[in-house]
């Protein structure tokens, strides 16, 4: 049997359409869907299928929607006979990964990082936090700029997204990251690209919704992993359903080190492919930014997934 990893992609890669073709093709999909518009505090599926997608971007209803397409995704390889040895996720996905090794359940999930969501948005005021992605410099340069940046102006911008060689996202105030642009790019920076989020997620300014959002994961229901989860605060695998619990908490203001978890996992995992489950192709990319060698794959639609279940059960 293939040795495949599944990795669950975070906020950005929801789109207007999303799981669409797979809730008209496939019943659990469509089942899935159902229960968890009939928990959250508004149906999410309509505004998946029909948008606006002003809408669907905003914090609160891109992660359960992201959510609720990888677990329903999911679901449909698992009853194919697919079984990934070791998951992950990239922030947000991070939820879907512990949904596919038995955590969490997905409606509760779903529920839970609507929550989340909410925490995040309103942990900092609108418009005074940002979030950029630095493109070919390297960490230990980015993090010698934002050192002064904290020391010279008093301003918080902490390296949020490790994702690969090459490309890391930084957040904090938006006047820091103003001030740390020039010198970002006196250091050799190629890019500094201005995200259009609506918080400096992942960074020391995110203490207060980690606080919060404690109390409210306490409350939720959860199991031991049943396969390893790669955290993306330490970049190691995880199984024990407290220390998961504390390291979701960390997450909210720590960095998310994708970049080392797949090198982690190709290293350590004997892997065949990673396989992307979910919504959009960024992490697929981000693989093989990291190791061009690897097989990848991307399971958003029935297409997609006819291809990789082709490749998945071949004989060898």
């Amino acid at each position: 049997m293939k040795r495949v990893a599944f990795v669950f992609p975070g906020q950005g890669s929801q789109a207007v359409g999303m799981g669409q073709d797979m809730y008209n093709a496939y019943e659990e999909v469509k089942s899935l869907f159902q229960a968890a518009d009939e928990r959250l505090p508004q149906p999410i599926t309509p505004l998946m299928f029909e948008g606006p997608a002003e809408e669907l971007t905003k914090t609160e209803n891109a992660q359960p929607a992201l959510l609720l397409t990888s677990a329903a995704i999911y679901q449909v390889l698992q009853n194919e006979g697919v079984r990934p040895v070791v998951t992950a996720g990239h922030s947000l996905g991070e939820y879907s990964a512990l949904v596919a090794a038995g955590v969490l359940r997905a409606e509760e999930a779903a529920v839970l990082v609507n929550k989340r969501g909410q925490l995040m948005e309103k942990a900092y005021p609108a418009g005074q936090g940002s979030m950029a992605a630095v493109l070919g410099l390297s960490l230990e340069a980015i993090q010698d700029v934002l050192e002064t940046v904290d020391k010279e102006h008093g301003e918080i911008v902490d390296a949020a997204n490790i994702n690969c060689p090459g490309q890391v996202v930084i957040s904090g105030t938006k006047k820091g990251i103003e001030l740390a642009e020039p010198l970002l790019k006196e250091a050799g920076a190629k890019r500094v690209l201005m995200l259009n989020v609506s918080g400096p997620f992942h960074s020391r300014l995110m203490k207060q919704a980690a606080e919060e959002f404690a109390s409210v994961l306490g409350d939720v229901e959860k199991a031991d992993a049943s396969i390893p989860v790669y955290a993306n605060v330490t970049a190691e695998k995880v199984l024990d359903q407290k220390e998961i619990e504390q390291l979701l908490v960390q997450q909210l203001y720590s960095p998310v080190r994708f970049e080392e978890t797949v090198v982690n996992m190709l290293q350590n995992d004997e892997l065949d492919a990673i396989v992307e489950v979910g919504n959009g192709k960024v992490l697929s990319g981000l693989v093989k930014k990291i190791n061009r060698r690897t097989t990848t794959f991307n399971v958003q639609d029935p297409e997609s997934l006819q291809a990789f279940l082709a490749w998945y059960k071949e004989e060898e």
